[in-house]
């Protein structure tokens, strides 16, 4: 039974890795532009995203099997569930852990670096003439990839050699669950000192990017409807430029064709004029383009379903809001119980011994965890949710130096280069996600999950049978659990094991992660609160152009929700068509444009 059990959690895990190949590979050809495309920058991304994705979304298979050792009804472990047994879950599982955070550091620290250089150093002419070879260009790209060898190895050699926490007076390090969290062999001391720093950096990226995206993703949807239709909008631009080209015509034939003759004020109106006629063209062709005008019929019949399902969009933007204010909140609440019950607070990077505020994520988690694979899914809908509003944010912000913007992510615009700097960030912001799910947003879950021990008053003598009838005496296990039964009977996951080591050996870095998330609920609130008085801008729904990126902000990503404009877009015809008309010139206003 214990054999069929675990069978069946790794085969859903499989199952997952497969979902996850789908995204990785949806979120790669989506983004990347098709003009130059290099199969050694997708294949790297791919892989980078998939193993990321699979530590994050190892957690519930970690809870599953340290939980699938304890009965939840009496409290007691079951029979099957020697401490043999449980060594050998908590070990395989280790080995797991271990091997993919290699081989997340080794992704991020070397093999994309490599992969930038190696596109970087390829030249085009060179290789249509036959003179660049690929040693050449392999070799260019390492003497590049050199410098990111040579930090990789300072970083495990102080990671090796940096000793850990030496102040340990209130720090609760006497307790059975803290012993074991404490380092002592270097090779792990080193691997635990190399992760817990790239989560600090990622913990930067995260609060930037992620925070950004939590905020715009379920706004970008709901801000996402056009208040004018496109057929509206055409034919309101066809007849603003024939009225543009007369008045154009009237000054021309008025200086007979020299502009030398008008006077000052004509040669600006028509100078005016030009500008104007170029900026409708502009409006025009989007606004074509948006209606699938010119292509095939299939894409035209796409651009109309995606019109009727505009309210459907609309319902999941509120949808989604409704989840990311439900993760706010529920971070919000772990961070509080943190600061203020913290048992050792910066001394051991703020663990939390035992949950004393509700969160409403981490208590639906706990109480599904019962019935795997339900908490799988749930876990897997949170994950992929914060995955993509990170990349909205990096979509959003665009890679920047500072304030310098060096590349832009855009859907069917961006570059090689800027796709793996991108893969970059996402692998620093996963790996500080895995923080921030595992410890903030469902602490409780992701340390025990549903484990319970059983703890009677010392009269009863019959543990098991009182524990099931009654439930009074049924306590979730926590890391201040210290009585013989919970010691009996609570399994730390894997994952938190590792991550609390990290806090509590490096206490630096538990205490930097902590308080950036603070920084991550501030900043999400403030651009949530922005946001809704302006259309989301993202670099996505931009071209190249920079008043074409105004223009198809403003065109195909307006603010106004009509449900007559979705009609039109879906029967393409303009029915009942109005126009303004300024007082004193008697020119036409725009409709609804943006």
């Amino acid at each position: 039974m214990a054999l069929l059990q675990s069978t069946l959690i790794w085969i859903v895990y499989a199952i997952v890795i497969g979902i996850l190949i789908v995204v990785a590979s949806t979120f790669v050809y989506v983004y990347q532009t098709p003009r130059d495309r290099s199969a050694a920058v997708t294949t790297v991304c791919i892989f980078t995203l998939i193993a990321l994705l699979a530590t994050v979304l190892l957690l519930p298979v970690d809870v599953a099997l340290v939980s699938s050792t304890t009965s939840s009804k009496t409290g007691q472990r079951k029979e099957w569930a020697s401490q043999r047994e449980v060594d050998k879950i908590t070990s395989s599982l280790t080995v797991v852990y271990y091997f993919l955070y290699t081989l997340d550091a080794v992704l991020c620290l070397l093999i994309v670096p490599f992969t930038y250089f190696w596109y970087e150093e390829y030249d085009e002419i060179a290789h249509e003439e036959g003179w660049q070879t690929t040693g050449k260009q392999f070799w260019g790209a390492f003497k590049y990839t050199l410098v990111f060898i040579l930090l990789t190895i300072i970083l495990f050699l102080v990671g090796f050699f940096v000793p850990v926490a030496k102040d340990r007076k209130g720090a609760h390090f006497d307790l059975d669950y803290f012993k074991k969290l404490l380092t002592e062999n270097h090779g792990e001391r080193a691997l635990t000192f190399a992760l817990g720093l790239l989560i600090v950096v990622g913990i930067i990226t995260y609060v930037i990017y992620s925070s950004t995206g939590l905020a715009f993703f379920p706004v970008s949807f709901i801000k996402s409807s056009p208040s004018i239709s496109s057929p509206a909008l055409s034919a309101s631009l066809d007849s603003r430029l024939d009225e543009n080209n007369e008045r154009q015509r009237q000054l021309e034939g008025r200086c007979g064709g020299n502009p030398e003759h008008l006077s000052p004020k004509d040669r600006r109106e028509l100078d005016s004029l030009v500008r104007e006629e170029r900026t409708l063209r502009r409006r025009k062709r989007l606004a074509e383009a948006s209606r699938g005008q010119g292509k095939s019929r299939i894409i035209r019949m796409w651009y109309k379903l995606c019109a009727v399902f505009r309210p459907v969009k609309l319902l999941g933007g509120l949808l989604l809001l409704a989840f990311s204010i439900v993760i706010w909140v529920s971070m919000l609440l772990t961070c509080i119980d943190k600061a203020k019950n913290s048992v050792c607070k910066q001394k051991c990077g703020y663990i939390l011994g035992r949950i004393n505020i509700i969160n409403p994520i981490n208590w639906a988690l706990v109480k599904s965890a019962s019935v795997f694979p339900t908490d799988y899914i749930i876990f897997i809908v949170l994950a992929l949710y914060l995955f993509i509003s990170s990349v909205v944010g990096i979509s959003a912000v665009g890679i920047r130096f500072l304030w310098v913007r060096i590349f832009r992510i855009r859907k069917g615009h961006t570059s090689p280069q800027a796709l793996l700097l991108a893969t970059v960030i996402l692998a620093l912001i996963t790996l500080a996600l895995n923080y921030s799910i595992s410890m903030i947003v469902v602490p409780q879950y992701a340390t025990y999950g549903p484990q319970t021990y059983c703890d009677p008053p010392s009269v009863m003598n019959t543990v098991a049978l009182d524990c099931e009838k009654h439930k009074e005496y049924l306590k979730p296990c926590s890391e201040l659990a210290s009585s013989h039964a919970a010691k009996a009977v609570c399994t730390p996951s894997v994952a938190s094991t590792f991550l609390n080591r990290i806090t509590i050996n490096f206490p630096f870095f538990g205490m930097v992660d902590f308080w950036a998330q603070f920084f991550f609920l501030g900043l999400s609130l403030v651009i949530f609160i922005t946001s809704l008085f302006r259309a989301p801008r993202l670099d996505e729904q931009l071209i190249d152009e920079d008043a074409e990126e105004a223009e198809e902000e403003g065109l195909l990503a307006a603010t106004g929700r009509r449900f007559g404009a979705t009609w039109q877009d879906i029967t393409g015809r303009v029915y009942d068509q109005p126009e303004r008309h300024s007082g004193s010139a008697g020119r036409r206003v725009r409709i609804d444009e943006e």
